[in-house]
C-alpha cells in the first residue's frame, strides 16, 4: 500500500469517527432537551391540577318558584335543575352581567309586577328571555320580554315605522303581566304560566291533551321549554345568593339605575338630534333612554301623547364612589 493510500485511509477513518461523535453529541443534546422540557412540564401540570378545579354544586334541598314548590326529590327534576345551575354558575361572565344589569333594571320591573299582582319571581323570566338587553331573536321577538309583533299588538303595544313599544321597558313589562295573568287563570299555576310564556298556550294545551297531565314537572315538552323554568330557577337561585356561587363584587361594580326626567310630547319632532341638544344631551343618550323611538324623527300624525325620558344633568358621569375591596370569603 502506498503512502498516499494509507493517508487517505487514515483521513477517512478520522472523518467517520468525527461524524459518529457528532451524531452521539446530537443524540445526547436532544435527550437533554426533552428531559429538561419534561422536568419543567411536571411542576406546571401539577400547578394546573392544584389551582384549576371545577366543583360540582350542592343542589338546594328545597326550592320554589312564585310560591310553588319545586319537586326536587324527583331525580329528573333534580338533574334538570342541576344542569341549569351548573351552566349559569360556570358561564361566569354572562351571569355577572345579569347581576350588574339587574341592579339597574329590576327597580323598573318590580313595581309593575307588584301592581298587577304578578309574583316578583317573574323578573327572573325577563333575564331568561333577554339577559335584560334590548335583543332581537332569530324569530323576530324583540325587547326585554321578547314579544313577537302579533302578540305585542294583542297586549296593547304600539308598533309602527317610528315607534316600537316592545323596546319600552315599562310598557312591555305591563304587556307581559297581562299575558301571565291570562295564563295563570287558564292553568291555576304560575309555573305553567311561565312555561306558556315560552311555548305559548296553544303549545302547552296540545301537550296537556296528549299526555293527560297538567303539572309542568310531569309534562314531556320540547327541550327549550323543558329547560325554561329550570333556567329561571337557576338564575333566581344564584342572584338571590351570589357569593354562595362564587360571584364577588362591590357596589360600584353594579350598573346604577338611570337618572332622568320625563317630557310629554303630542306634536311632530323633526329632528331628535336637535331635540336632544335642546335639553343638554345628545342623540345617542336620548335613544339609549328611549329605545322604543325607532327613527331620527317623530311625525306623530295622530297627535298621540308620548312620554320621553330625558337624561338628568350629569347622569352620564360616574358618581364619586367609595371604592372598597370586596369581602373575599375565607378559604
Amino acid at each position: 500500500m502506498t503512502t498516499s493510500s494509507k493517508l487517505k485511509k487514515i483521513i477517512a477513518g478520522a472523518g467517520f469517527t468525527i461524524f459518529m461523535l457528532i451524531i452521539v453529541m446530537l443524540i445526547f443534546t436532544l435527550l437533554a432537551f426533552f428531559r429538561t422540557g419534561m422536568a419543567e412540564n411536571i411542576p406546571f401540570q401539577s400547578l394546573f391540577q392544584k389551582n384549576y378545579q371545577i366543583f360540582a354544586l350542592d343542589i338546594p334541598r328545597e326550592a320554589e318558584f312564585a310560591g310553588e314548590k319545586v319537586p326536587l326529590d324527583f331525580s329528573d327534576v333534580h338533574e334538570s335543575f342541576d344542569r341549569e345551575l351548573l351552566i349559569n354558575t360556570y358561564w361566569q361572565s354572562q351571569t355577572l352581567l345579569f347581576i350588574k344589569r339587574a341592579n339597574r333594571f329590576f327597580p323598573l320591573i318590580e313595581p309593575i309586577l307588584k301592581s298587577h299582582n304578578v309574583p316578583d319571581d317573574f323578573k327572573y323570566l325577563a333575564i331568561a328571555e333577554s339577559g335584560l338587553m334590548q335583543s332581537i331573536s332569530p324569530a323576530g321577538a324583540v325587547g326585554f320580554w321578547q314579544f313577537l309583533s302579533g302578540s305585542a299588538s294583542d297586549y296593547g303595544l304600539l308598533i309602527n315605522e317610528e315607534v316600537d313599544e316592545r323596546y319600552h321597558i315599562e310598557k312591555s313589562t305591563e304587556a307581559a303581566c297581562k299575558f301571565l295573568l291570562e295564563s295563570y287563570q287558564a292553568y291555576n299555576s304560575w309555573t305553567m304560566a311561565a312555561a306558556s310564556y315560552n311555548a305559548g298556550r296553544r303549545g302547552i294545551n296540545t301537550q296537556i291533551n296528549i299526555q293527560k297531565e297538567t303539572d309542568y314537572y310531569d309534562l314531556l315538552l320540547n327541550e327549550e321549554t323543558a329547560r325554561y323554568v329550570f333556567r329561571i330557577l337557576a338564575i333566581k337561585t344564584i342572584l338571590e345568593n351570589p357569593e354562595k356561587f362564587g360571584f364577588i363584587y362591590r357596589q360600584q361594580d353594579l350598573y346604577q339605575p338611570l337618572s332622568y326626567f320625563e317630557v310629554k310630547v303630542d306634536t311632530t319632532i323633526n329632528d331628535f338630534a336637535e331635540f336632544a341638544k335642546s335639553f343638554g344631551t345628545n342623540y345617542k343618550l336620548l335613544k339609549f333612554y328611549n329605545p322604543w323611538l325607532r327613527k331620527p324623527f317623530l311625525n306623530n300624525k295622530n297627535k298621540r301623547v308620548y312620554t320621553i325620558k330625558i337624561p338628568a344633568e350629569n347622569s352620564r358621569t360616574l358618581k364619586a364612589l367609595d371604592f372598597e375591596d370586596p369581602v373575599i370569603p375565607v378559604q
